[in-house]
This record gives structure tokens, sequence and C-alpha cells, in this order.
């Protein structure tokens, strides 16, 4: 009877920290803490992430050994809104290489290792981190099996600037989203990056001259 009750106390205890697991959601940091967790695949000597705002670069992460690389003036973007941007510079076989878009920043990552980057991959069809609602699409959840992103995307460019929300589920095996849930629209905004804004535009309004009237001719009695 004492094995009985221990076996099933184990049993609940592991199927509660099983759900706890697959239920628990974090909040991802900031974009260069994400950028952080990059773990390349391929063997590269040594790397450095670098972020350049206003023309001043600044160093992020190093990996490896010194590097003799010239700087950027254009890299990727994780956040739509920002000015400044990042890029990489690696060393592979003796030969300096850059990251400045984010297809190459892709295939820079390689396999995905952890939800930082299944969503940085996910950047290259347009999903995103949204630092400013990471209640809503900046956070994740995992399970033995899958990471579950929920991620921001820019669905409208016109009068309203429009974003959608997204669930994301990526199979942590072979990295592919097997799974895309629309949450809906989280903000509509009529801003100065919405091209139509009615408030921007500036319409003068001609007034048509008035039309004579036509003279009333007396009636004969």
């Amino acid at each position: 009877m004492i094995k009985i009750t221990l076996r099933l106390t184990t049993l609940t205890l592991l199927l509660f920290s099983v759900l706890g697991y697959a239920q628990e959601k974090k909040k991802f940091s900031s974009i260069p803490n994400i950028l952080q967790k990059i773990s390349p695949d391929d063997r590269v000597d040594s790397w450095v992430l670098v972020y350049n705002n206003y023309g001043k670069g600044e160093e992020i992460k190093t990996s490896g050994g010194k590097l003799n690389y010239t700087p950027q003036f254009s890299g990727f973007n994780l956040f739509p809104s920002e000015d400044s941007f990042y890029y990489i510079a690696y060393s592979l076989g003796g030969k300096i290489n850059y990251v400045i878009d984010v297809e190459a920043l892709k295939k820079f990552v390689g396999k995905i290792d952890n939800p930082q980057e299944a969503a940085i991959i996910l950047t290259a069809d347009g999903y995103m981190v949204d630092e400013e609602f990471k209640d809503l699409a900046g956070n994740y959840h995992e399970d033995q099996s899958n990471y579950y992103l929920d991620l921001g995307k820019v669905t409208s460019k016109e009068c309203p600037y429009q974003k959608t929300h997204y669930t994301l589920t990526v199979n942590k095996s072979n990295g592919l989203v097997t799974n895309v849930k629309d949450n809906g629209t989280y903000i509509e905004l009529y801003n100065k990056k919405c091209a139509n804004n009615p408030r921007l535009l500036k319409v003068e309004k001609k007034e048509e001259p008035k039309k004579d009237e036509p003279k009333k001719t007396p009636k004969r009695r």
C-alpha cells in the first residue's frame, strides 16, 4: 500500500512539473540580449556583434580572438521602428565576412538551439519581438518538443498602421514552424509612418464660383 501511494505521488509530481514546464511563459529580454544568445553552427574562428547607433559602433558580444574588421554602414534590425542597426563580423578560414541582413543572419544562426534563436530566425518572415507589447508579442514558453513564441508583425503600413500578434509553434528537432495561430490585431495607429494619414495630407479646398442666378422676368397679366 505504501509503495502504491509513493508511486502515485511521484506520478502526480511528475505530471505537475511537465504541465508547469509547458505552460510557463517568459518574456523576451531586450533585442541586444536576444542577439547575444546566438550560437552559430559554422565553426567560425571568432565573431563580434556590433550595434551601430547614430554612426557610433558598440561591440555587444565578442567570441574568440580579436578581429580586425571594417565598420559597416548598414545592417539588420529586429525591431522595425528603430533607426539604428546591428551587424556581425566573423572570421572563417582566415577570411573576414559580414552579416548585414536578416537572410544572412538566418544562415549564420543555422540550427535553432534556443527560443531566442527561433525569434531571430522568424524575423526573416516579418515577425518581431515587440518590446513595447511583450505581454502580447514578446514572450514564449516551451515543452519537450516545441517552442511556442508570441510575436508581432506589421500587417499594414497604410492608414491605419496595424500590428497583429501570432503564436508560432517551432519544432525543436528540425526548426520548422508547424503551426501559426492568428491572435488578432493589437494596435492600430494613425501616425507618421502611415502613408495615407489624413492628418498629414493638406487638402486645399477651393471654393467653386457661384453661378449667376437667372433673371426673373415679370409675368404679364
